[in-house]
């Protein structure tokens, strides 16, 4: 039940708006997730992205200043 709450609440984005979030070319997008580094779903030819996904990716990502 609890997982199926949470898939519920999920939100997915298109390829097109993770590239407007991450301010690069779909075809980046797309590389991420053919190469598995963001998680996607597959719905009929297109891609989904959940979008906490694309928010931990960016944050495992930060490289902050010291």
């Amino acid at each position: 039940m609890a997982d199926e709450r949470q898939l519920a609440e999920m939100t997915f984005m298109t390829v097109a708006e993770v590239a407007a979030v991450m301010r690069v070319s779909k075809m980046t997008v797309y590389r991420l997730v053919h190469s598995g580094e963001l998680p996607a779903v597959r719905v009929g030819r297109s891609f989904r992205v959940p979008e906490q996904a694309v928010h931990d990716y960016l944050q495992d990502s930060y490289h902050g200043t010291a």
